[in-house]
């Protein structure tokens, strides 16, 4: 990154404020230019409309700002993410799991940081850009970023391009349908999305839905998307964790499978909450993928992201400084 920013020399302390909103909480990452982490900080999140929310998400991005010693105007970029399609112009097309007025929160950072670039992407996307600027996909040319969390999502990396498509939906492979008998309504609306089977929220319901139907006595489960709660209990041999665990696989792989016919990556980096417990599903996964995918693509590996769930916040902020140019 060079050192004339926007027109503005970096002194050391010109940085770049990466905000990614999640289902249950927003996570913001402070970082130099050059993307060195400086210090983040995590607001839980119920309903992200109304002034007093807005209020209340710069208070906590302010605190973060002047607590590594910088004030708003020693921001270059900020960049913001969104569980949902984002297309070139900015709009929104779909937010299935969360209550957020885009438009609103976009508007208080922009007076909160008024000499700020301001950046405004899709959570997925904003991830692959992480993992192609300072993680996993770092050099790689061609690869599929898979978010498993409160929802599905992916960023999809072609000729080291992001593709984020038409109307802002490429990658939106958690509304892949690979159940068309479901009953269940998924948030976006229509039926047998990935989503509902391979979220944190989609592998919850999975067990407790296994546990009525056999009879079995459930873990404690603290909210619906306790995903840690379920893998837990597989870990200790649960039949009906090990049973969702094994559903969730078999969705995400025949969807990999589907993904995999139209791009061919060489790599799915695999991310998001429910990937902190890859170690346990990886291998299940991988057999799942290849058991469905076109023969030529079955070399394709499945990796864990490195930055994990910092992935969105990093890729979010490159973009904003990007934009900045």
């Amino acid at each position: 990154m060079s050192n004339e920013l926007g027109g503005r020399t970096d002194d050391g302390r010109s940085c770049v404020l990466g905000i990614d909103v999640g289902g249950t909480s927003i996570k913001a990452g402070l970082m130099s230019c050059e993307g060195e982490l400086l210090g983040t900080t995590k607001i839980p999140t119920g309903s992200i409309a109304g002034q007093e929310a807005f209020r209340r998400i710069v208070e906590g991005l302010d605190a973060l700002v002047a607590g590594q010693g910088r004030v708003a105007d020693d921001l270059l970029a900020v960049g913001l993410d969104v569980p949902g399609p984002v297309d070139d112009e900015g709009h929104v097309g779909l937010l299935a799991n969360i209550d957020l007025d885009a438009d609103g929160l976009r508007a208080a950072l922009r007076e909160a940081y008024p000499g700020a670039t301001l950046a405004f992407v899709n959570d997925a996307n904003a991830a692959a850009l992480g993992e192609l600027w300072k993680g996993s996909g770092k050099g790689m040319g061609s690869f599929v970023m898979i978010t498993l969390g409160t929802g599905v999502g992916a960023g999809v990396v072609v000729d080291g391009r992001l593709v984020a498509g038409a109307f802002g939906a490429a990658g939106e492979v958690g509304h892949l349908t690979v159940e068309p008998g479901e009953e269940r309504v998924c948030g976006c609306g229509r039926r047998g999305c990935l989503e509902q089977y391979a979220s944190a929220k989609g592998l919850v319901w999975l067990y407790r839905d296994r546990c009525a139907r056999t009879g079995a006595r459930p873990v404690p489960i603290a909210h619906a998307t306790d995903a840690v709660a379920v893998f837990d209990a597989y870990r200790e041999g649960d039949e009906a964790a090990a049973w969702a665990v094994g559903q969730m696989c078999q969705k995400l792989g025949f969807a990999l499978a589907q993904v995999s016919a139209v791009v061919d990556p060489a790599v799915f980096l695999i991310g998001g909450g429910v990937a902190g417990a890859f170690d346990l599903f990886g291998e299940e996964l991988a057999r799942s993928f290849r058991s469905h995918c076109l023969a030529p693509s079955a070399a394709a590996r499945i990796l864990p992201c490195v930055l994990g769930n910092d992935a969105g916040m990093y890729g979010v902020a490159y973009e904003a400084l990007l934009q900045r140019g």
